[in-house]
């Protein structure tokens, strides 16, 4: 009533246009004060409608979104036709903002068997010959990773044929559609393909650039067919037009998010309209910009009316390549080696190196470095007899390299690499860099190089002086989003230095420069302007967590944090003078790329001549300055090098001084080693550092669980088992084993505070000193609101949830009915310790269902309510964890039987393996299976950070028992201490892209902190992305939330995953209540005037207003 009430008051001061938006506008809960705001931003998510004539267009070239009456999709991709089918189910609702009668049809969908494109385009001509009025949109696929393997030899001819048969089916469609307008889009979802690509597998396959050049050919032979002119020329009443770039699901996610599905379909949309002009590349993955029409381009995108650009001509207006002079003149005039061959490495010349070697990625391979300007397809290509540190191509006069300086010196080197191709041809000799490799992969490489230089009749292994470069960490960086513990600096520069201790501990007589990783963040630049006409899709294909950041953001801090975090790492490394104990070998690093200036123009604009046409990987150009580069660090003091690229700079070569003619090592410039970190003072307590700023509550208490601050919470409880009960939580012996220590409990204790003891409640202490339920000290004289019960099963849970409600309800200290609660509930190790002793009752199925009844309960009797449910852990990795004590040796496999006594490879051990993964999965089905969404003030959120189990491991690799109590099966304080940080960083990370698994690192600093972007603990509906609508038109953008709801109560529009979500848009806390007082007295005060004010300008403007009304209609449903 009240809703109804105001929004007739609004039809009495002219709001009558955008009437019916208004439906969708909740008012109850939110202050008066931001009415009129979020009612301005629910109405932008419609785009204005745009003055047209009031009859369809005659011309295809001149359709307006409203004319399109139907969608149709063609040539769905077999292997996710679901998602595509949801991307067109959602282009289709952006189509229904100007006409909410289009309908959607996906031919072939109701077929069991997959039918080819042409058999496709035959049913829906066939079906749709006899409509001659109405016009039609047809999305025709083209499932890149469908038809062919990316690695295939025969990839051309796959290519090929799939382009005859696509212009096939458009010359079927031509032939008897009328009024249809044709968009062909290249799809790809390119993580699928491991399954059956057999060439997918070979380590040294570089999956990502080869999936990126198969799009690129696929995406110019359809564009060289669909350029013909009869498709676009003959007619008004039929065009084909191929969207400018491919269609490609996350390749760094494992599932397919709704931020992915919404993405691809904004991305339609954008291609479908005409383009604007000055339009700037959004990187930003949080935010979906909806472009909409504007009165100076209102149409719908063909060849005729916006034709494109090809990317060869505007490569050719920003690049300033004019043949550059690729060689270098050596001034050097003492060339001569050393009187008698060194034994010291401190002691080397120029001449004295009778072999280069290299290892790396695709910089080193030399990936696309001499392709033509305009052929992004050779950026496959390996021209290794080019690569900046071990190319050997012609001569100094025309290619510097670091091998053809030094044969200068010594026209005798060898090792140097030749011509085009990959590390397994004969001409890569020496250079065994594999483009796509990480840190992890050069131990690998190493290894090849130690024996290829063994069995190499050209090298005398034990005597010649060798050169080899290392350059790594590139593809790490840009892998780093996806997996940041694994791809941590740390981790990195560990594998590095386990490729280094081979060469140190192999190869006699070298010389080994370690390049630091370049900073990458600057070839960002490329990618924001689209009128250099760098394809930014295919960079996102190769290195997406780079691009993937908006300006500004945390995220791309954190890019740059990584970034000099490595470059330190590596530092560290040498600097610990490890690789200093004998003479005939060193490392040296060398930094001329720590800091990096891209190059531009005269008008301000990029340089693209410096980097291949994929605007990632560098040019013969750059590779000369980086040769250059090399050279003189190699030639200046440790402690006194060049550490900066500056592209525009001209690079002179440097030569050896008369007084020190040698290669500078750390020895012959007395540098001085730091040496290693002084030794940590022992550790006394488990406890952390608290950093956080923001710990303010709300304004005001929320109604909401999903605007749900930390220092909200005034009540914490939990449920569970010995792991929750504190069970031998500091036990040194058996005897002090079964004490339940629940005051250092990780998700209910609160002894002491913080910084000596590290749980879930003592750091919402931080947040909320006065906060109320924590457990204190041992046994169950003071366990507050910590129900568990040791050595309790899941049928055991809902008598612990009823325990838990009766005593919340008696508590004098707690308000039942307003206080905030955050409920932990973790179970089911003892249901997996026993499955093989009764498999009946403690199946899947009976765990999911007495879950289900727990959660019922409190979903049911307890109000304002957050429940965290944690997956059971993977048990696997307990069987690792080993100490020469009896409680490890004897009492460990008979705490939990059905895991740790089973051999390796039994089938009883696979079989309670598959068991522990559906007992995650049900888990997970239910809580995000939509029983527990009907509540505004109740939430149920999955913790995973136990789904995948990392041992910990000490610094010899050695699993790390210090985390395990006396029985090497519960967890010691140390292990509660790091399963507190876990569950509390699991909270602040939103669903979908939560860490699902627990590194063990009990640092101080790892506890995360609340944004001010994200303020609020996670939950389902507030974890979905964001978004903006744009136009060029003056004043008409806006940004807001983006999520769904059946319910007219939000701003906010998000999928399926949230049906009965009433989520309020996350900006200023709010809950504000309209008297329900007020409500009748407006109105009735509004039927009486409201009726005839309304009538009069309706029927003035009966046709727009009916169309708006259906609009709104339509979006309450979306999927956005």
């Amino acid at each position: 009533m009240t809703r109804s009430a105001l929004l007739i008051l609004a039809a009495l001061v002219g709001s009558c246009t955008w009437f019916t938006d208004a439906v969708n506008i909740n008012v109850q809960n939110e202050p008066s004060t931001e009415k009129s705001e979020k009612k301005e931003n629910y109405m932008s998510i419609l785009c204005s409608p745009i003055t047209t004539s009031s009859s369809p267009s005659s011309s295809v070239h001149a359709l307006t979104p409203a004319d399109i009456s139907a969608v149709y999709a063609l040539g769905m991709p077999h292997s996710h036709r679901g998602e595509a089918s949801r991307v067109v189910s959602r282009l289709a609702e952006l189509l229904s903002m100007f006409n909410p009668e289009v309908i959607t049809e996906h031919v072939n969908k109701a077929s069991l068997q997959p039918r080819s494109l042409l058999e496709e385009a035959e049913e829906l001509s066939l079906s749709l010959s006899h409509q001659v009025s109405d016009w039609k949109f047809v999305l025709l696929f083209v499932p890149a990773t469908d038809f062919t393997c990316t690695c295939s030899p025969h990839v051309s001819a796959d290519v090929n044929a799939v382009v005859q048969e696509v212009e096939a089916a458009l010359q079927i469609l031509q032939k008897r559609l009328h009024h249809t307008l044709v968009h062909v889009v290249v799809w790809s979802a390119n993580h699928q393909q491991d399954n059956w690509c057999e060439c997918m597998r070979d380590e040294n396959i570089n999956q990502r650039l080869h999936e990126a050049t198969l799009l690129k050919r696929l995406q110019d032979s359809l564009n060289h067919v669909l350029e013909n002119p009869k498709w676009h020329s003959n007619s008004v009443d039929f065009t084909a037009l191929l969207q400018s770039a491919p269609v490609i699901a996350d390749p760094i996610s494992d599932s397919n998010t709704l931020s992915d599905v919404n993405q691809l379909a904004v991305q339609l949309w954008t291609n479908l309209l005409q383009p604007s002009t000055g339009q700037i590349e959004v990187m930003d993955g949080s935010v979906i910009t909806i472009p909409c029409p504007t009165q100076e381009r209102p149409f719908l995108r063909t060849q005729v009316n916006s034709p494109t650009s090809r990317e060869e001509t505007v490569y050719s207006k920003v690049s300033s390549l004019t043949d550059p002079v690729m060689g270098t003149e050596i001034p050097c005039t003492d060339r001569s080696p050393s009187p008698t061959k060194p034994t010291s490495v401190h002691e080397l010349r120029p001449a004295d190196i009778k072999v280069v070697a290299a290892v790396g990625d695709s910089l080193t391979a030399a990936n696309g470095v001499g392709a033509k300007k305009d052929n992004l397809l050779l950026v496959i290509n390996e021209y290794r007899g080019l690569s900046w540190c071990a190319g050997g191509d012609e001569n100094i006069t025309n290619v510097t390299t670091l091998p053809n300086i030094l044969r200068e010196f010594n026209p005798s080197l060898t090792g140097f690499s030749q011509g085009i191709g990959n590390e397994n041809s004969p001409t890569a000799f020496l250079n065994q860099a594999v483009a796509g490799a990480k840190s992890g992969d050069m131990v690998r490489q190493v290894r090849i190089l130690v024996d290829k230089m063994k069995n190499d009749s050209r090298i005398d292994f034990h005597n010649d002086w060798k050169v080899i470069t290392m350059f790594i960490g590139g593809n790490d960086i840009c892998d780093f989003c996806t997996d940041s513990v694994f791809f941590s600096p740390r981790n990195v520069v560990e594998r590095i230095r386990q490729a280094l201790d081979i060469l140190h501990s192999e190869v006699p007589r070298a010389i080994v420069n370690l390049v630091e990783l370049l900073n990458i963040v600057p070839l960002r630049d490329l990618h924001r302007d689209k009128t250099l006409g760098c394809p930014t899709w295919f960079v996102r294909l190769i290195c997406p967590c780079i691009l993937k950041p908006k300006e500004g953001s945390s995220e791309l801090r954190k890019v740059n944090d990584f970034n000099r975090a490595y470059q330190y790492e590596m530092r560290e490394l040498i600097d610990s003078g490890r690789y200093d104990t004998h003479d005939n070998f060193t490392v040296v690093l060398q930094p001329f790329f720590r800091e990096v200036f891209l190059p531009t123009l005269e008008n301000g604009k990029p340089d693209r001549s410096f980097f291949s046409p994929d605007c990632f990987h560098l040019s013969q150009r750059a590779h000369t300055l980086m040769a250059r580069a090399l050279w003189n660090n190699m030639l200046e003091p440790v402690g006194n090098k060049t550490s900066t690229q500056d592209f525009m700079a001209g690079i002179d070569l440097k030569c050896p001084s008369e007084t020190i003619p040698f290669f500078r090592t750390a020895v012959n410039s007395n540098y001085t080693f730091p040496g290693p970190p002084p030794t940590p003072a022992p550790v006394t307590n488990w406890g952390s550092d608290f950093s956080c700023v923001n710990t303010a509550p709300s304004n005001t208490v929320p109604t909401s669980a999903h605007r749900l601050r930390p220092a909200d919470i005034k009540v914490v409880a939990a449920l569970g088992d010995s792991l929750t009960a504190g069970f031998g939580a500091k036990a040194k012996s058996l005897l002090q084993l079964r004490t339940e220590n629940r005051g250092v409990s990780w998700s209910i204790g609160g002894d002491k505070n913080l910084e000596t003891v590290t749980t879930l409640p003592n750091i919402l202490k931080k947040f909320n000193p006065k906060i109320k339920g924590m457990s204190k000290g041992n046994g169950k004289w003071q366990t507050g609101f910590n129900m568990a019960v040791s050595g309790a099963k899941i049928s055991g849970i809902p008598e612990q949830v009823r325990h838990l409600i009766d005593k919340m309800k008696n508590s004098s200290a707690v308000n039942f009915e307003k206080d905030w609660k955050l409920v932990t509930l973790f179970i089911g190790g003892n249901d997996l310790c026993q499955y093989c002793n009764d498999r009946a009752s403690l199946s899947p199925l009976n765990y999911s269902h007495h879950m289900m009844t727990s959660l019922d309960m409190l979903y049911k009797e307890v109000p304002r309510a957050m429940v965290n449910v944690l997956v059971i852990l993977e048990i696997e990795g307990l069987r690792r964890i080993k100490r020469d004590s009896l409680g490890c040796n004897v009492l460990q496999k008979y705490v939990c039987p059905c895991f740790l006594l089973p051999g390796e490879d039994s089938p009883e051990l696979t079989e309670v393996k598959r068991i522990n993964r559906e007992l995650q999965i049900e888990t997970e089905n239910l809580v995000y299976g939509g029983r527990y969404d009907d509540r505004e003030d109740f939430a149920v959120v999955v913790q995973p950070f136990f789904k995948n189990s990392i041992v910990p491991l000490n610094a010899d690799g050695t699993p790390d028992d210090t985390y395990f109590s006396a029985d090497c099966f519960h967890f010691s304080e140390r292990g509660h201490a790091d399963m507190a940080v876990a569950i509390w960083n699991n909270m602040l990370e939103p669903v979908g892209k939560k860490q699902t698994y627990n590194n063990f690192t009990n640092a101080r600093n790892n506890i995360k902190c609340p944004t001010e972007e994200h303020p609020y603990i996670f939950t389902k509906v507030n974890s979905l992305p964001s978004v903006t609508t744009t136009t060029t038109a003056p004043n008409n953008s806006t940004t807001l939330p983006l999520s769904t709801t059946t319910t007219t109560t939000t701003t906010t529009t998000t999928s399926a995953l949230t049906p009965h979500s009433t989520a309020l848009p996350l900006t200023t806390d709010c809950s504000d209540n309209v008297p329900v007082w007020l409500a009748a007295v407006l109105a009735v005060t509004g039927l009486l005037i409201g009726w005839a004010v309304t009538w009069l300008l309706l029927s003035c403007r009966a046709k727009r207003s009916k169309r708006t009304m259906m609009a709104a209609v339509e979006m309450k449903g979306t999927e956005f």
